[in-house]
């Protein structure tokens, strides 16, 4: 639960600074992976050799996780520019009503009334919260690259739920975040942006978001991946919509409207719910 919300809190910082980024969102995107995998880089080449005969098992589920990563970012960070932040961050975190869905049939996994009720709850909350960027005029294209981001975070988190409990931590993100750098940077190429015209505040905000919601937010999830069910871990990021208001509030001045603290007081529900049901650690990560 601790590790969650560390993971959570990171998170919320994502879509701020992310809007004070003038930098494409290939770029940025792109970026925060690679200034993640760098870091990760020597701690998973002394890991390597513990675990390279398993690797070849799991390598093409490392490869789909990290392709559903970048999807994912290639989506929700272009939702940025088209929609409200609200409205951006509400409909991506609804990836644990979609990882809800398929984990009874691809990871038999049950879904417990309690955990059920915890989905339902954050999907009204979200709903409450989205209501005040749609109202606004959200652009419906940023809309749907939104949900399209949630759908890939979804698949992230069930592969990912399949595959952690066989690798450590270190080299699944690791190995994970470099596929979807890779993937990015090529989609950069192609894309052709004049990188030397890109600011340096704004290189300086990618490696925050690469050691700050890459390193920490998403790690701490994966992290958790091991130990709890996908749904149930998913329900975590929930809180980012909550965060990414308050620190709208405090960093850019943005005061909560009333839909967002309600739907937020709605979200935390659900969270509780979550996070009350969940079972104990079974296992221990592997060593190294």
């Amino acid at each position: 639960m601790a590790v969650l919300g560390v993971g959570a809190v990171a998170l919320s910082f994502a879509s701020v600074l992310i809007r004070r980024t003038e930098a494409p969102s290939l770029v940025i995107a792109a970026g925060r992976l690679v200034v993640a995998s760098l870091v990760l880089a020597p701690f998973f080449a002394r890991q390597f050799p513990n675990e390279r005969k398993i690797l070849r098992q799991y390598w093409p589920m490392v490869g789909l996780a990290g392709l559903f990563l970048a999807l994912h970012f290639a989506a929700w960070v272009e939702s940025l520019r088209h929609t409200t932040v609200a409205s951006s961050v509400v409909l991506v975190a609804m990836d644990p009503i979609f990882v809800a869905a398929v984990s009874p049939l691809l990871l038999r996994e049950r879904i417990s009334w309690r955990l059920g009720l915890a989905v339902g709850l954050g999907f009204l909350g979200m709903v409450i919260i989205g209501l005040q960027g749609l109202s606004a005029g959200a652009a419906l294209k940023g809309n749907l690259l939104a949900l399209a981001g949630a759908l890939c975070a979804a698949g992230y988190l069930v592969v990912g739920r399949k595959v952690r409990p066989k690798l450590s931590l270190v080299t699944y993100v690791f190995l994970m975040y470099s596929v979807a750098a890779v993937l990015l940077a090529f989609a950069v190429l192609v894309s052709g942006p004049k990188l030397a015209r890109i600011p340096g505040t704004a290189w300086l905000f990618i490696v925050l978001l690469g050691l700050g919601p890459q390193l920490v937010g998403h790690t701490s999830f994966n992290w958790a991946l091991r130990y709890l069910a996908a749904p149930a871990v998913a329900m975590g990021i929930l809180f980012e919509p909550v965060g990414a208001t308050i620190l709208a509030w405090l960093i850019l001045g943005e005061a909560p409207l009333a839909l967002e603290v309600a739907g937020g007081v709605v979200i935390c529900c659900g969270i509780y719910l979550a996070m009350t049901d969940l079972p104990r650690p079974a296992e221990a990560e592997p060593a190294g």
